[in-house]
């Protein structure tokens, strides 16, 4: 039973790609509005999902980083999103959640984000994140975790 359960699990995170991570979402009634559509704030909900999970099979989890695993307690903040919003979800959708790094300059990461139903472009991000610590303050990027974020290969 632990087996089957491990190997389940195995799959909540999506996997690394060569363009940097992919992770297959269902869309249930609690993510759709009165009309039957994917309400747009949840939206945000499947790109933090999509970035979360790149860093975790990334190596950067974010229980280590609050527990001051790499000297200090750390923690992840979006600074700034453009979105694009060309065409809604439905219930029952399976939707695909690509998260690229563009750069990382610094205490930031800039990524970008789309969600597709298939071959249409649903949704598309410009992120702009940063690591601060306790006081407040933008940290830099360990030199492993750039190399670790970036690109491999082209975009999918």
């Amino acid at each position: 039973m632990a087996d089957q359960e491990e190997a389940l699990a195995a799959g909540l995170s999506g996997e690394l790609t060569p363009a940097g991570h992919r992770l297959l979402a269902r869309v249930y009634f609690a993510d759709t509005d009165f009309s039957g559509v994917v309400y747009h704030a949840r939206y945000l909900e499947f790109f933090e999902r999509g970035r979360s999970d790149f860093l975790r099979l990334a190596g950067v989890h974010h229980t280590e980083l609050a527990d001051g695993k790499h000297g200090e307690k750390m923690v992840w903040v979006v600074r700034k999103m453009e979105i694009v919003f060309h065409a809604p979800a439905h219930i029952d959708d399976i939707l695909t959640i690509d998260t690229r790094t563009a750069s990382v300059s610094g205490a930031r990461i800039f990524m970008e984000q789309r969600i597709r139903r298939g071959d249409t472009m649903l949704v598309d991000a410009k992120v702009e994140a940063a690591i601060i610590g306790e006081s407040g303050r933008p940290r830099r990027f360990p030199r492993e975790w750039v190399d670790a974020f970036m690109p491999q290969g082209p975009r999918s």
